[in-house]
């Protein structure tokens, strides 16, 4: 109003109406922002920021994303490109990563590592330590520095805090665990923090006003459809704090390659139909502990029924005989376990994160819940038409399946909604926000 731009009406119906008639009446209801304009032009601030951005991220140097560039392409732009793209080829960022680890389950510690080989393949230099629990139930990767806590980082507040303090990272993911203190560790230490929530008890932590300010990136594991759009007080949140980023993650997935070949090989029931059964490495939760053996349970009597089946263990020692119809696989790297999806008629899995890979893959899937948080998951791809559920029972696993193997066109019609659904590539999506963290700048 001081400036001209406006006139003044109270919060009243009445009074609203009698000054904008009493303006549209005079015919001056947009001269005070006319004069204004004239005295003063107002800047676009949008393009100001963009600018700024630009300048800031040396995106006249490197402009297109590093598949498209060349090293002649970048001598082209500027004499120092082909140096800049050697430096950056050289670029040995620091990641930490800390997923929740215990006695059950490792669908956390099997997504970090994915994301771990996408780092190395994008970055050969980048250095990588995992902080886990030896309880946990699997091996630690030899490929990747770690060091084994006695239970899940998250409740080891003072040995994080130390490792943060000793390897300085550029990035710490967090996959499901975390306290504040380790979260503010993580800052003082200059690294960017990125939050990985998988269930709604760990996406309203990283909604409290006192987590924001320490997450630069929260990613949600599962797509949209399962995780649930942003509910309108976590969008005010957003804007009244300006962070940190969502992202749907959707499914972790590599892309398919020469590997898959030997995959096949590995099968000898390859040259014809076969159901495969994977119990998935989260099994053993409280009220599942024999999740293993009934999963091996059905896949034996799915294969004394003559049906050709693959059991995929998710340790050494299952009490699974082969037998003409029935081939036991060790578990097996992720790559090959794709491949092994992409050929079965059916695909038996828990309701993890083997679920949507499988519906990934286009693969008619029965899902099978076996810890507490993924019956609701289950209930989802069920009632979204992707999935057949099966209850944790050997006999309800076996009468699911040969019910759908006599039916085609069901059988058909779950690949045919998995296809439609058109999972984003959450492997993908986690490598290119994990490279905005890294400032062009500091690659020189």
């Amino acid at each position: 109003m001081r400036q001209g731009l406006a006139v003044r009406a109270k919060l009243d119906a009445a009074d609203l109406e009698r000054v904008a008639v009493r303006m549209l009446e005079n015919g001056d209801a947009r001269l005070p922002l006319a004069a204004q304009q004239k005295s003063r032009e107002v800047v676009n601030g949008l393009d100001v920021a963009l600018a700024a951005i630009a300048k800031l991220a040396r995106i006249d140097v490197l402009e297109a994303p590093l598949p498209q560039r060349s090293s002649a392409a970048l001598a082209a732009l500027l004499p120092h490109a082909a140096t800049a793209l050697a430096a950056e080829a050289s670029f040995a960022p620091r990641l930490l990563f800390l997923p929740v680890s215990g006695p059950y389950g490792m669908g956390e510690y099997a997504r970090t590592v994915q994301i771990a080989h996408a780092v190395v393949q994008r970055w050969p230099a980048a250095q990588i330590h995992f902080a886990v629990s030896r309880e946990a139930p699997y091996e630690a990767h030899s490929e990747f520095a770690y060091t084994l806590l006695p239970s899940s980082p998250t409740f080891h507040t003072p040995e994080v805090i130390a490792l943060i303090k000793h390897l300085q990272p550029h990035v710490v993911v967090f996959d499901n665990a975390g306290r504040t203190a380790q979260l503010r560790a993580a800052q003082r230490a200059g690294a960017r923090v990125i939050y990985v929530s998988a269930r709604p008890r760990q996406r309203r932590k990283a909604f409290r006003l006192r987590w924001m300010p320490l997450i630069d990136e929260h990613w949600l594991a599962y797509p949209q459809f399962l995780s649930g759009p942003l509910s309108a007080l976590e969008k005010l949140k957003l804007r009244w704090m300006g962070r940190p980023v969502v992202r749907f993650l959707d499914v972790m997935l590599p892309a398919p390659g020469p590997d898959e070949a030997a995959a096949r090989a590995a099968s000898n029931l390859r040259t014809q139909p076969y159901v495969l059964v994977v119990p998935g490495g989260g099994t053993g939760h409280p009220g599942a502990r024999d999740a293993v053996q009934i999963f091996a349970a059905a896949a034996q009597a799915l294969a004394a029924r003559g049906t050709a089946t693959v059991l995929v263990a998710s340790a050494p020692g299952v009490d699974a005989h082969e037998g003409p119809c029935l081939q036991t696989l060790p578990r097996l790297p992720l790559i090959e376990l794709i491949a092994l999806m992409r050929q079965a008629q059916l695909v038996i899995v828990n309701g993890g994160s083997t679920l949507l890979q499988a519906i990934a893959c286009r693969a008619p899937c029965i899902a099978v819940p076996v810890a507490k948080d993924q019956a609701r998951r289950v209930r989802q791809c069920v009632d979204a038409g992707l999935a057949v559920a099966a209850s944790l029972n050997a006999d309800s696993i076996v009468r699911v399946a040969t019910g759908l193997l006599d039916n085609e066109p069901a059988l058909a019609a779950l690949a045919r909604r998995a296809g439609d659904l058109k999972l984003a590539d959450g492997l993908g999506i986690a490598l290119a926000a994990i490279e905005s963290q890294f400032s062009p700048l500091a690659v020189h």
